[in-house]
């Protein structure tokens, strides 16, 4: 189930008029035709969200500019950075969050080093003789003078169906007077038993990065492409969007936000579970 429709009872919203939009008869967002350029880069996409470059893109507004981080620029240019096409995401709640990152008295900006969001690259791997998607988690660290790209988490379905640990009376285990036995039984709980991770306690959560790191290391997992990019964003307090790009013609397109979420006190790690668990 998509995530919009899975949290939906987390949207708050409010119905605003925000200059520059157009609602039309679907009940869509729609560009009033003054920003025809795509947001081409995701550089570009920080830009235009905090109001750091021209309407026309060709210059780049710096602390001192007169229309640097200027709150009816940013409104304008936030306004065309909705995919208002495929995303179906409700124009009341596109409405208050634009309200909101742009308010004179708290406005939200992005920071590229700020932490608080990371990227998710969907690649394909060879592995085992077939072809299969892996899904890297990468974020930016610290490194030297600058920073630098690392992978954070992998998901891998082969490795998550190796580590599906019984349940209930299907769970075996090690009987609690082992210990009189010098734990022979080990052998039998280990080398015949083909889900041995029974015998791990409950808060065991497999390490897929090192065993990831590992398959490549022996040469059984081999790299072949990267299929798609997107990213997660929680540096606006108390919500989440997600962003990707979108290729085709008209306006709309480039890197835009494809998922919106209003988040309450404990969703971040609900919607954090979402993305790391169930894509």
């Amino acid at each position: 189930m998509k995530l919009k429709i899975v949290l939906l009872f987390l949207f708050i919203s409010s119905f605003q008029q925000v200059p520059g939009q157009v609602l039309n008869s679907s009940g869509t967002l729609k560009d009033d035709g003054r920003f025809a350029a795509s947001t081409k880069q995701v550089n570009q996409f920080f830009r235009r969200f905090n109001g750091e470059e021209s309407k026309e893109g060709d210059r780049r507004y710096n602390p001192g500019d007169e229309n640097y981080r200027n709150r009816e620029l940013r409104r304008s240019f936030i306004n065309i950075l909705f995919d208002n096409e495929t995303s179906d995401l409700p124009v009341e709640l596109k409405r208050e969050f634009l309200n909101y990152v742009v308010s004179e008295s708290y406005p939200q900006y992005l920071s590229f080093h700020g932490g608080e969001w990371f990227a998710e690259a969907t690649t394909v791997f060879t592995y085992g003789g077939r072809s299969h998607d892996v899904i890297l988690f990468l974020k930016l660290q610290p490194q030297g003078l600058g920073y630098e790209w690392v992978i954070e988490n992998v998901l891998f379905d082969p490795f998550k169906s190796a580590f599906n640990k019984p349940q209930g009376d299907d769970k075996k285990f090690l009987h609690p007077l082992s210990h009189e036995l010098g734990f022979m039984n080990l052998r039998k709980a280990i080398q015949d038993d083909p889900k041995p991770e029974s015998y791990t306690p409950k808060e065991f959560r497999p390490d897929y990065l090192s065993l990831f790191i590992y398959e490549i290391k022996r040469g059984d997992l081999k790299f072949v492409t990267v299929k798609d990019v997107k990213y997660h964003f929680f540096q606006i307090d108390k919500w989440y969007f997600e962003l990707s790009q979108f290729n085709r013609p008209g306006f709309n397109t480039g890197w835009l936000i494809s998922n919106l979420v209003k988040l309450s006190e404990g969703d971040k790690e609900l919607v954090l579970e979402y993305i790391y668990d169930n894509n």
